[in-house]
């Protein structure tokens, strides 16, 4: 990137390409050409070429800003408007990289390179995340700022293998801490567990109810601990075992019969839409993803409702697998975060581990699971694409 600021600062971008090449390759080596002239001419005839070549989009632009030329690289990065300025706030939040006027001014004004590093810009349905370089156009010979270049590299896949990286080690990190904290405490609540079961039935035998409802509440509280402990404990092991292979049907109709209990005494009806017998998938954890699909399911229809499995094998030997519930939905705000770890929406309930372990698990196998707000605005759909094996 540097050296094409370089090379573009010191170009005047008129000139006969044709004519400059055609000046130095007729000379056979008989008549010497001065360095410095093959040096001017490569700077005036060639730069138009160099311009429409470049892998960044360029764009120059006077000393008011407006814009003079831009390559084709350029018109499919951004919205080119009239002025620079203009072509930059377009696309961008203000908010955020603040009076881009001002940025580029300033540049003309001092002579100095500023960069702007990771800028999302929003061209339609697209966003692009750019890499924005400002510097200063200076005449060859003097020396003298005559404009400015605005040179646009897409980093947008450099930009998410960064985030993912940063991502992969925060989880590392909080996976260590996790379960550290959770075998640290495990110990004392067991024995605190014991300690309160000993006291409820020393109690009962005196007969004293309100120790033993004080008692019971305390017992609940410890194993709505034990419960976080035991997903923080799997969340830290990030791994899935690959046990013998199973009917995706079968491992679905199993999950079904360990929830039914619980759906059916809230008025939740589970329905299942897929041809038996499916084709075989490492069973594994699915069986827990699939569990805590149809627990988020049932747990967002608390006055009853409908869960509906569907199960599709897509031309690529993908197996669709979709949850969908008739509950009250989610904030479309929260549907990248809705499987980042303890997020949760269910107050004073919800570890907020449960989507963040299917997810993990989902992508051991190479798939990725995805939420969805249904269509019509009834309810949520959560979708698993889950690779089968060529055999």
């Amino acid at each position: 990137m540097w050296v094409f600021v370089v090379f573009l600062q010191h170009c005047n971008l008129t000139g006969n390409i044709a004519a400059s090449y055609n000046r130095i390759m007729s000379n056979t080596g008989r008549e010497h050409i001065p360095m410095k002239e093959i040096k001017k001419r490569t700077e005036e005839d060639f730069a138009p070429i160099v311009l429409r070549s470049l892998p960044v989009g360029v764009i120059v632009f006077d000393k008011e800003l407006k814009i003079i030329s831009a390559n084709s690289r350029a018109f499919s990065l951004v919205e080119v408007k009239a002025t620079a300025d203009a072509t930059l706030a377009t696309g961008t939040n203000e908010k955020i990289w603040g009076n881009w006027q001002k940025a580029l001014l300033e540049v003309i004004e001092t002579g100095k390179i500023s960069r702007f590093d990771n800028v999302s810009y929003r061209v339609g349905e697209k966003l692009p995340v750019l890499q924005i370089t400002l510097a200063p156009l200076t005449d060859g010979e003097k020396g003298t700022v005559q404009g400015g270049l605005l040179l646009l590299e897409d980093i947008t896949e450099k930009a998410n293998i960064q985030k993912q990286m940063a991502t992969t080690e925060r989880f590392a990190a909080m996976g260590k801490l996790a379960s550290k904290v959770a075998h640290e405490l495990n110990n004392p609540i067991d024995g605190i567990m014991r300690y309160i079961n000993l006291a409820k039935r020393t109690i009962s035998e005196a007969q004293l109810p309100k120790p033993v409802e004080y008692l019971e509440h305390a017992s609940d509280g410890l194993k709505r601990m034990v419960q976080i402990i035991t997903e923080l404990l799997e969340f830290s092991r990030s791994r899935y075992s690959a046990i013998e292979d199973a009917p995706i049907d079968k491992i679905i109709d199993e999950a079904v019969k360990f929830i039914e209990p619980t759906a059916k005494a809230v008025g939740v009806e589970i329905e299942r839409q897929y041809s038996s017998p499916l084709p075989k998938a490492k069973s594994g954890n699915l069986f827990q993803v699939f569990c805590n699909l149809l627990k988020n399911s049932v747990e967002a229809m608390p006055d009853g409702g409908k869960v509906t499995i569907n199960c599709n094998i897509s031309d690529n030997n993908i197996a669709v697998i979709q949850f969908r519930d008739t509950g009250q939905g989610f904030d479309p705000a929260s549907r990248d975060t809705i499987f980042e770890p303890f997020f949760t929406t269910k107050t004073g309930k919800g570890t907020g581990l449960g989507l963040a372990i299917c997810r993990d698990i989902i992508e051991k196998y190479g798939g990725k699971i995805t939420a969805q707000n249904a269509p019509s605005g009834d309810g949520s759909i959560f979708t698993v694409y889950l690779p089968l094996s060529e055999q």
